[in-house]
């Protein structure tokens, strides 16, 4: 097996997404000690939600983090964040890449971003790659191994990890429905699907707080971690941390399962599918949270909530993609199949309202 296949490449820079070179090499410089005359920008697939580039020169290689352009949802792209976290989890938590620097100095790329170190590896998108075979059973531990990562993370003693004071755990699962609720109404368009009834049924059903307050991802999903080249079931990087924070681990975890579709789903989710979760060997919804529980030693009632929840976070955020399309804030052609994915995320959602879908 030739292991650069498997490597998550960068590649051309979409058109609108293009970096003012001689801004950012002038600013770079003296932060990475170095001329940055030769040096080469190349972007990371993706991206739908914030851009991820590569910055080459020679045989160094960092990564810089934006915003996407044209976004006005700050508190979904926050840099600073995700910087502040990194900085935290560094020595402690051993998949978070190494943060470099921080910019929010409008001037030079009108936006915040932040400069990290690069994990070279395998990131694992809508398919495994071409090369990559794996048997049944290693599929499982891999992806157990992804699950066991978040628990790692959400079992971190705050105080250990300085982060006792950041976000506001109390209140935090009745903050996320009304959050997301509003985010919802504000990203409405004339061709959107009423989500209503979506909206009632988990401000009706929220349980008490898990009592725990770990840190969180929020944006846990297969292409946001990268796993060893020679090792394809090891995990060694957790990538997109801007959403993370202090809050209720459980809702974590329901966030993450609104990505998971498995083999016996609807059809129309599983077309939906953005990581390949639907194949021999993965484990099951059911699985995963006994692995959780194994874990973290929390208890995961009320699956239903939390798995809706999931489903219409990503709704919500979708809806937010297409609404930047439909007002012209992009002209990135992808976008506009987003408002296809928020109705099947409403489906599945009545689905678990109804009963039809109970793990």
């Amino acid at each position: 097996m030739d292991s650069s296949d498997l490597v998550d490449q960068p590649g051309k820079i979409r058109k609108g997404e293009e970096l003012d070179f001689e801004r950012l090499k002038e600013y770079l410089e003296p932060i990475v000690g170095r001329d940055l005359g030769s040096m080469r920008i190349t972007q990371f697939p993706g991206g739908h939600s914030n851009l991820t580039y590569m910055l080459k020169i020679d045989t160094e290689q960092w990564v810089l983090r934006r915003p996407p352009f044209g976004s006005k949802v700050k508190s979904a792209h926050d840099m600073s964040r995700e910087f502040k976290i990194l900085d935290a989890l560094k020595g402690t938590y051993p998949f978070g890449p190494g943060p470099i620097h921080f910019c929010d100095n409008h001037e030079i790329l009108g936006c915040d971003f932040y400069l990290m170190n690069y994990i070279k590896g395998i990131v694992i998108r809508r398919e495994y790659p071409n090369h990559l075979r794996l048997s049944p059973e290693q599929v499982r531990i891999q992806l157990l191994n992804f699950f066991d990562a978040l628990g790692d993370l959400h079992s971190l003693n705050l105080g250990e990890v300085g982060l006792s004071n950041f976000g506001k755990p109390k209140g935090y699962v009745k903050r996320q429905v009304e959050g997301w609720s509003n985010r919802w109404v504000n990203a409405v368009t004339p061709d959107t699907v009423n989500c209503d009834e979506i909206i009632r049924w988990l401000q009706d059903n929220m349980p008490e707080e898990s009592g725990k307050a770990s840190v969180i991802h929020n944006d846990y999903k297969l292409d946001n971690v990268i796993f060893d080249v020679q090792n394809p079931l090891k995990l060694i990087g957790v990538l997109d941390w801007e959403m993370s924070t202090v809050g209720d681990p459980l809702m974590d975890l329901g966030c993450t399962l609104g990505y998971w579709v498995q083999l016996d789903d609807p059809e129309f989710f599983r077309n939906a599918r953005t990581m390949p979760s639907d194949i021999e060997g993965a484990p099951t919804r059911s699985q995963i949270i006994e692995r959780f529980k194994e874990r973290t030693g929390l208890s995961v009632d009320h699956f239903p909530f939390y798995f809706c929840f999931g489903l219409f976070r990503l709704c919500v955020i979708g809806q937010q993609i297409y609404y930047r399309f439909y007002h012209g804030h992009t002209t990135d052609d992808r976008f506009a199949a987003f408002l296809k994915k928020a109705h099947v995320l409403q489906q599945m959602c009545l689905m678990i309202i109804a009963g039809k879908i109970t793990q």
